[in-house]
């Protein structure tokens, strides 16, 4: 009598798709309750993927904090004031502040600084970033529109600041820099990252490294930003 496994084969399909479903259900963006944006002058975007699972922008809150921003996600999104432009070698920093490591999810999200934003708030704005993790990690991506990784999905270095546990504090001064052929991104005073212009500016990347600067944030994350500045190289 021939056998088949088929019903086997078909029950551990079945529970691979439900646990993906599952992960994905509890990572799902928590909408901010009192969300939008108050700083004046600013503007933002969600993620199309966020978009695309009913995401809105007011799920998210860009406020001012004395000098400095305050963020609270709900969905991942681009923040930028089109005030904030720069071109030919510059680097733009910030210091980013989480209060409270993993306060919204149970795992770690980046945040960081947005550079050479084009087209900003369509669906084919452009615009690179680099953000670290309260974890010890960073990433470098962009999206062109459609998202293009420079370290996969993310890697540690020494130089990222780690938090000594979940509800602790933990900061990072993050910089990106544009000179000559080449992208740097600095955390805390050290490259920890560097890519040719060849890598971030092209064909489903980067018009070009002049462009608006912001700042962005994953998704269930809070933190505050302070000095933004953008300086000529």
């Amino acid at each position: 009598m021939r056998r088949t496994f088929v019903p086997a084969v078909t029950a551990g399909a079945i529970m691979i798709v439900f646990a993906a479903t599952t992960a994905v259900a509890q990572d799902a963006a928590k909408a901010v309750v009192g969300g939008g944006i108050s700083a004046p002058g600013w503007q933002g975007k969600i993620d199309a993927s966020e978009a695309g699972r009913g995401g809105k922008l007011e799920d998210a809150k860009l406020a001012k904090e004395g000098t400095g921003l305050h963020v609270t996600t709900g969905p991942a999104v681009a923040y930028w004031n089109p005030a904030n432009k720069a071109t030919g070698n510059y680097t733009v920093k910030a210091t980013f502040k989480e209060a409270k490591y993993m306060g919204l999810n149970d795992h770690p999200h980046p945040y960081g600084i947005v550079i050479g934003g084009n087209d900003m708030g369509t669906d084919n704005q452009s615009y690179l970033y680099c953000s670290a993790y309260g974890n010890g990690k960073f990433i470098v991506r962009g999206f062109g529109p459609a998202p293009f990784q420079l370290n996969g999905r993310g890697e540690a270095n020494d130089a990222v600041h780690k938090a000594a546990g979940q509800g602790q504090p933990v900061s990072q001064e993050i910089a990106v820099s544009v000179k000559g052929d080449e992208v740097t991104c600095s955390v805390n005073g050290t490259v920890v990252g560097t890519y040719k212009k060849s890598d971030v500016v092209g064909p489903g990347k980067l018009k070009s490294t002049d462009g608006v600067y912001g700042i962005r944030f994953g998704h269930n994350t809070e933190a505050t930003v302070s000095g933004l500045t953008m300086t000529k190289n």
